[in-house]
């Protein structure tokens, strides 16, 4: 069984069997000083985590992704760019770009386009597969028709998706994002961190399951979806 918890903003620690049918940990996106997070960096200290991933280098995306890798023992995976960036701070890193599959052994994480802005390299998202579950963390971006590709290839069981707006989709682009991709369920992230980005998760609920099968959860931080 999957288990996704949700961290605050777009932040997520993600538990699925891998390939290989051992259990593996991924980190999305941590940045852990948010101040929705209930739990820091520090709280990981012994703690082993598999993979960090980061969509795009932005403050509160790369966030504490190094100095968790640092205590973990995990890998950061991004771009070839932020990978870079990881290793010359200290951490192991796999780069790489939106295409197919990166040459993982255990999990299949492919990096996905996102419309968005970045210092190094570009904005992705990502797809995680493992044994039990697909999820899809949309990373920061805008409404792009090219989502139903992302549905159509990856078929995810689960899709993070921003609905806070101005910097990324809002509550109506971020509906019709569920539309096109087409998953079992829907979580709402980047919203409500601070009053720029302040949206209504349940308004995202009501207008994804009165035009589609997706079933939207909304979680707290701190609180974790298990699938299926």
């Amino acid at each position: 069984m999957a288990r996704v918890r949700f961290l605050g903003h777009a932040a997520f620690d993600i538990t699925l069997r891998g390939l290989d049918g051992a259990e593996k940990r991924v980190l999305i996106d941590p940045w852990l000083d948010n101040p929705l997070s209930p739990v820091k960096p520090s709280s990981y200290r012994g703690t082993r985590v598999d993979y960090v991933i980061v969509t795009h280098d932005h403050g509160d995306h790369l966030g504490n992704a190094i100095e968790l890798a640092k205590l973990t023992g995990a890998k950061v995976v991004g771009v070839y760019e932020v990978a870079e960036h990881a290793r010359e701070q200290g951490a192991e890193a796999v780069g790489g770009n939106v295409g197919g599959a990166l040459a993982l052994p255990d999990l299949e994480i492919v990096l996905t386009p996102a419309v968005h802005s970045s210092s190094r390299g570009v904005p992705v998202g990502a797809v995680v597969r493992g044994a039990d579950a697909c999820v899809y963390h949309a990373g920061d971006t805008g409404l792009f028709g090219d989502m139903a590709l992302i549905g159509e290839l990856y078929q995810p069981d689960v899709a993070l998706l921003p609905i806070g707006g101005h910097f990324t989709m809002g509550v109506r682009e971020a509906a019709r994002a569920v539309s096109l991709i087409r998953p079992r369920v829907a979580v709402p992230m980047h919203y409500n961190t601070f009053p720029l980005i302040r949206a209504d998760p349940m308004e995202f609920k009501r207008l994804v399951e009165s035009v589609t099968r997706t079933r939207v959860v909304v979680l707290a931080p701190g609180e974790e979806l298990s699938y299926p």
